[in-house]
């Protein structure tokens, strides 16, 4: 019988099974590629694997919806982005596969034939050809069902157990003498760059990538997960590689980006730690040029992500004029004045304070823009906001020319009405109180500055924990035309472009939607889902 790797990630309480869907969405991350891993919800039947020395074990389905599957289904792609590999929810493109080419990564409430554990996996028996699959035991993580950290640490699980099938052990961490502290690094930092290996604990982080570190073997054992994964390891036959290079790295042969009413958008994948994406583009005219570059992700503060973004901006003489790559953030905002002519920019993934920079890989979305005239004298007004116990923490970055003569947030129920809740000093940058009601409540800054103008910030929602569940994007990045949504029950929606325009509207019901962009031009967008009492606003880049 094959040594069999337990994979125990701390356990957190065991909770009962709810009901699933009938219906698991059926998602793929790169459709054209023959390896695959097969992320299965909705129970098996596992016979005739070196799994069954007591006869066969029957999966229940796992206790998670649509919404949560939709999760987990994207943190798991977008861990596997940069590689020839299929991460799946359809169970045709895992048996069109070859059998020395997939695995299946059965997430199941059905636990008790082993043991209470995070999952389990045989090492390096994705090529072995049999069908032995890895598990990941989704009901002993708790959080029930509407907490948004329960589809995060499952996701983990599935991406750590498919890893340890790819021929990859445990990321480990030593002390300066050599002695081992834990078999699970759990990384270091906090916020939204704080990092962990995915083969070691990546529950309590954010930022969480491949690694090259020592394994639980000795501390000179060092484990290159690319490595292993690509092939290009000795010991690794997985017949997964790095995906084919999708822009230049060269100024002579960058991808072209046109302007189409001020605007142009691009979307890329970092597939390596040397690859290097040049996007050329030509400004028609003098003005403000703003280019947000926005790593994949499936929620606020780029959860999610596995790239920490770096910008690079040249003039046509391919003479760099600046490096934009916020130290806090893992995405970056390019907000300069440029003079009509030919300019480069250079994306590439990067380390951070915490993060080395060995696996800052992953896809993006570049959304460019040109402001002609005069510069505004407001460059930067963001709002953010999270929950401290019982109270409303805000705080928010002003950066402008101009001095602030008043400083309002204001707060809504609704989405269109707001109302005050503070006048604060012109100079303050937090706010926290208690809120009254114990709804979800919206929150945007109204600031005036001395030479006249007003300006209203984004918005942003808090809502308790536990809150309703919501409608999600399958996907951000919008390229057939075609707009994939997963709603939890009847809500309306609106799309509408940055000029407050409306170009969609309709009715979201039960399950899986999908909305029409045939008609509209590309660029970015923001589309709003409205319930009962609630509201929620995503970006779409529409390609």
């Amino acid at each position: 019988m094959k040594n069999l790797f337990r994979s125990g990630l701390l356990l957190l309480s065991c909770i009962s099974a709810l009901s699933v869907n009938a219906q698991v969405p059926k998602l793929s991350s790169y459709p054209s590629a023959g390896p695959v891993i097969f992320l299965d919800f909705d129970g098996h039947t596992v016979d005739g694997t070196s799994w069954n020395y007591n006869g066969p074990i029957y999966c229940a389905p796992a206790d998670l919806n649509n919404e949560q599957i939709t999760i987990i289904f994207n943190r798991v792609a977008e861990d596997y982005r940069p590689f020839t590999v299929n991460v799946t929810t359809d169970s045709t493109k895992f048996l069109a596969a070859p059998l020395n080419r997939r695995m299946r990564v059965i997430l199941t409430s059905t636990w008790e034939w082993y043991m209470a554990t995070g999952g389990v996996a045989v090492p390096g028996s994705f090529n072995d050809g049999d069908d032995t699959p890895c598990f990941v035991f989704a009901s002993l993580f708790s959080g029930g069902a509407n907490l948004t950290s329960r589809p995060k640490n499952i996701a983990e699980a599935a991406s750590h157990e498919a890893g340890h099938t790819l021929g990859l052990y445990h990321q480990a961490a030593y002390d300066a003498n050599c002695v081992r502290i834990t078999e699970y690094n759990g990384g270091q930092g906090a916020g939204e760059i704080g990092w962990a290996p995915i083969m070691g604990v990546g529950y309590y982080q954010n930022l969480t990538v491949w690694h090259n570190g020592p394994n639980p073997y000795g501390c000179s054992n060092y484990q290159n997960d690319l490595s292993i994964i690509t092939n290009t390891d000795p010991f690794a036959t997985n017949g997964i590689s790095f995906r084919t290079d999708d822009h230049p790295g060269t100024f002579s042969t960058a991808t072209a980006a046109t302007f189409s009413s001020n605007q142009f958008a691009i979307n890329g994948v970092v597939e390596n730690n040397t690859d290097q994406d040049f996007i050329r583009f030509i400004l028609p005219a003098a003005g403000r040029f703003v280019l947000n570059a926005v790593p994949y992700n499936v929620g606020t503060g780029n959860a999610g992500s596995n790239l920490d973004l770096q910008v690079t901006l040249y003039n046509g003489a391919e003479t760099q004029l600046n490096v934009y790559n916020p130290g806090t953030l893992l995405n970056s905002v390019v907000d300069t004045m440029l003079n009509a002519g030919t300019y480069y920019i250079k994306i590439e993934g990067r380390g951070n304070v915490y993060a080395p920079n060995y696996a800052s890989l992953g896809s993006y979305a570049l959304q460019a823009q040109l402001i002609a005239g005069n510069p505004l004298p407001l460059r930067v007004l963001k709002l953010n906001g999270q929950l401290n116990g019982d109270k409303h923490q805000l705080n928010w970055i002003i950066d402008a020319d101009e001095q602030v003569t008043q400083l309002i947030l204001e707060t809504s129920t609704d989405g269109i009405h707001f109302s005050p809740v503070t006048q604060t000093a012109n100079d303050a940058r937090s706010f926290i109180y208690k809120p009254l009601l114990s709804s979800a409540a919206q929150y945007r800054l109204n600031v005036t500055f001395d030479n006249g103008r007003q300006y209203y910030s984004n918005i942003i929602t808090l809502r308790k924990v536990g809150a309703s569940p919501r409608p999600q994007l399958v996907s951000n990045l919008v390229s057939n035309q075609t707009v994939a949504v997963t709603s939890p029950g009847n809500f309306t929606y609106q799309v509408y472009d940055l000029n407050g325009k409306t170009v969609r509207k309709g009715q979201l019901t039960n399950g899986f939607n999908t909305i029409s962009t045939a008609g509209i031009t590309g660029g970015m967008y923001m589309i709003r889902f409205t319930g009962a009492a609630e509201q929620w606003t995503d970006k779409l880049i529409l390609q």
